[in-house]
């Protein structure tokens, strides 16, 4: 009983403590902060849907806010592109990511991938027979495929579960880990698992990039795919500087671990938001089936005039952007910004899923999915306009754009010029919302069964 006491004693004085020097921070007018509790700050107030919890508090403590949180782990220290510190390395990798990997040449050179994996998936959906089709795991597999043949040469099954890979590696990096967040209980990750998880996972990863880069090394290759240009580049020291082995590594899980969710998660959105939204699909159809007029499958040159097609993939990124919180930025000096103090080391989210339900902005149909405002408007996706941020903007801004986009474009439109769509008869799929998954990308957390109906 006396130790009961003690604690609780010890609980009112820490937290006594904590609000008097949020008081005095105010005096330097620091951002506006929801009250948050000894030790572990704002944590308990993100829940399963962070996105969704910062936006809900926005509403009450304004756009800009102070949130206490702690440090998140890295993977290869820093080395890949995605959590690299600004500076000349980061600006090094940058520019092999820009120049070498998703430049137009190189996205142009993988169209036959893109054609041939989608002609495979076509044609199971074909065999479904008007049979519902998983059609979350259909898009999964081929974006998987589509990312190993371009990035490691080829497919990867069989001897390596690549695809067991990717999605434990998915899973553990939205696991909200203690020890991240408050150092010192760091040993629930030990008890509970997770820290010999990561560390199985991480290994696991190493060991499959380690025998990929030397299986290039060792042979010969008929085409030309991203690992072969980083060991060219590091064989002839072609960019002025020498990037090693980790880099490498750290470079080709970015593209994975940035690419395979992403992609299939904005084209489950997509196909979601159109089958819930039956005058919205039979307009792309028809747009599509029109330019493509006999003939059985959409090219990479057709997109160029499918406006509606291009206005329901802004839509989706608006509305799901497969990954709400872009990456964590941090302020290199001291800033003010609205009168407000922010100091060097701050560490900055940016809510992309907020921005795009703003009813401000988008007016008051901001939550609804209606493609037709971005037909005759000039708001793009590429980091130009800061209503419509899904893929970054400035100097982070994701490189892969253009090879994301081509793939997504090109899919989609296959997809609804071959065959007809409608959810199954004893669907209970929720017209208004759809259950979101938690972890970093987020997708439905159901898989989106579906029917079709060939229309040859």
């Amino acid at each position: 009983m006396m130790i009961m006491i003690f604690l609780l004693c010890l609980l009112i004085f820490v937290t006594i403590i904590f609000f008097k020097k949020q008081k005095r921070g105010k005096k330097i007018n620091t951002l506006p902060s929801p009250p948050g509790l000894p030790l572990i700050g704002n944590l308990h107030q993100l829940g399963h849907h962070p996105h969704r919890s910062l936006c809900s508090l926005s509403h009450r403590y304004g756009p800009l806010m102070l949130l206490h949180f702690g440090r998140v782990p890295l993977l290869y220290d820093k080395h890949d592109v995605a959590s690299a510190p600004y500076g000349e390395y980061w600006r090094q990798m940058k520019s092999v990511c820009v120049l070498h990997l998703f430049s137009n040449k190189m996205v142009r050179s993988f169209r036959e991938v893109r054609e041939e994996e989608i002609s495979v998936m076509m044609e199971n959906i074909r065999k479904s027979n008007s049979l519902p089709v998983n059609l979350s795991k259909i898009l999964v597999s081929l974006t998987n495929d589509v990312i190993c043949r371009v990035a490691l040469g080829r497919k990867y099954g069989g001897e390596v579960d690549f695809k067991e890979l990717m999605e434990r590696l998915s899973k553990l990096l939205g696991t909200f880990s203690v020890g991240s967040y408050i150092p010192w209980l760091a040993w629930v990750d030990w008890v509970s698992g997770l820290d010999g998880q990561l560390e199985k996972t991480a290994n696991d990863l190493d060991k499959f990039f380690e025998r990929v880069v030397q299986d290039h090394v060792n042979g010969n290759r008929d085409r030309t795919d991203f690992v072969d240009v980083l060991l060219s580049i590091q064989r002839e020291k072609s960019v002025g500087f020498e990037i090693n082995r980790v880099s490498i590594k750290a470079i080709v899980l970015d593209v994975f671990v940035g690419g395979t969710d992403t992609s299939y998660t904005l084209m489950e959105w997509a196909m979601t938001e159109l089958l819930r939204h039956p005058k919205c699909l039979n307009i792309l159809q028809e747009e599509v089936r029109t330019i493509c007029k006999d003939r059985p499958s959409v090219s990479e040159d057709d997109i160029k005039d499918m406006n509606y097609l291009k206005a329901v993939i802004k839509e989706t990124l608006r509305l799901h952007p497969p990954l709400p919180l872009m990456a964590p930025h941090e302020s290199t000096q001291d800033v003010r910004l609205r009168d407000y103090h922010i100091p060097a080391g701050t560490q900055v989210l940016i809510n992309a899923w907020a921005i795009g339900r703003e009813a401000a902005t988008w007016g008051p149909d901001a939550e609804e999915f209606r493609p037709e405002r971005h037909l005759y408007s000039s708001v793009d996706y590429r980091g130009q306009a800061f209503e419509l941020i899904p893929f970054g903007a400035g100097r982070r801004i994701c490189p892969a754009i253009s090879f994301a986009v081509a793939l997504n474009e090109v899919v989609l439109a296959n997809l609804v010029h071959r065959f007809d769509w409608r959810l199954p008869v004893e669907s209970t799929e929720d017209q208004t919302d759809v259950a979101e998954s938690t972890g970093i990308a987020i997708h439905r957390m159901l898989p989106l069964y579906a029917v079709a109906s060939s229309t040859t």
